[in-house]
């Protein structure tokens, strides 16, 4: 004859098991969510970085020193220019001038690029319409201010000018130009 047990027992090893299951997954799924956090920071990060470097290399890349500045005889400056270390080749027409003389005096640029006719190389006597700066030669470039010209400058209380020398996609130089006088030859850097 068979007996049949009719008694229910409370097994609570099986809801351990399941309990301890679900604090497992849930783990897992912290764990999943905060390394894709993670991983996006890291990669908008090494994003930032790129940009930041490629921006260095361009400020780098296109600039210009300047070595010495003098007046010339119309009062004007010129310039005696090279391309900074590490630059790429220049072309003339991407390089600009803004010109600060002392407050109220005034403020001019050279309202668009310099032209090859006032780039040339420092060798040659006459700007000899230079089309591209390249790293091994020395170059002049004339200044051709009206507001802001020597003789303005050098009458000024400061006696100084700011100039801005500004290369698209490139760098920006800055140099004060401290001017005694007008004559011509003075040298003002």
């Amino acid at each position: 004859m068979r007996t049949d047990n009719l008694e229910q027992e409370n097994d609570t090893w099986g809801a351990i098991g399941i309990g301890a299951m679900i604090v497992f997954i849930s783990l897992i799924l912290v764990a999943a969510v905060a390394s894709a956090v993670i991983i996006q920071t890291a990669e908008k990060l090494q994003q930032n970085a790129q940009t930041a470097g490629d921006d260095t290399s361009d400020e780098l890349s296109g600039k210009l020193t300047i070595m010495q500045g003098f007046v010339d005889n119309n009062n004007d400056y010129v310039l005696y220019v090279r391309l900074a270390a590490g630059s790429d080749t220049i072309a003339a027409d991407t390089i600009s001038w803004q010109l600060f003389c002392s407050p109220g005096a005034g403020y001019e640029d050279s309202a668009a690029a310099f032209g090859a006719a006032q780039v040339g190389l420092q060798s040659q006597s006459a700007f000899s319409a230079e089309a591209t700066l390249t790293i091994q030669n020395p170059y002049k470039i004339l200044i051709a201010a009206n507001i802001c010209d020597a003789q303005a400058v050098a009458g000024s209380p400061s006696q100084a000018a700011q100039l801005f020398i500004h290369v698209e996609n490139g760098g920006t130089t800055f140099e004060t130009l401290d001017v005694a006088t007008h004559d011509t030859g003075q040298a003002v850097i």
